[in-house]
């Protein structure tokens, strides 16, 4: 398996996805997105694997911060330029991905 882990360390649930990997003693490389965001292949295999719609924190402070909700925007460009607009954790392992914790979907990985 060749898991990243992209999230914030502010983020509960990175922090649980993180901490799932250690426990099972699963080799990973943490992303940090406030350092550093998703790079354009990456987003397109994980959108790929995921969805668009289901990468987009509406809910987040970013989303609001920027005031989206009112604005037509290309997703992609807005994802690429602001990291923090994604849903975290995003865990993937080659093809497959996630969003947020789950860690059924991470047992099927073994």
């Amino acid at each position: 398996m060749n898991i990243q882990i992209f999230g914030t360390k502010k983020c509960q649930d990175s922090r649980k996805a993180e901490r799932y990997f250690k426990e099972r003693s699963i080799p990973f490389q943490y992303v940090d997105l406030t350092v550093r965001g998703l790079s354009k292949g990456e987003l397109d295999r994980v959108k790929a694997a995921v969805g668009q719609e289901n990468l987009i924190d509406k809910a987040g402070k970013e989303y609001e911060k920027r005031n989206l909700k009112y604005l037509v925007h290309n997703v992609e460009e807005m994802l690429l330029e602001h990291p923090l607009l994604l849903k975290t954790p995003i865990v993937r392992n080659g093809p497959k991905a996630t969003v947020g914790y789950q860690p059924k979907t991470w047992d099927e990985w073994k």
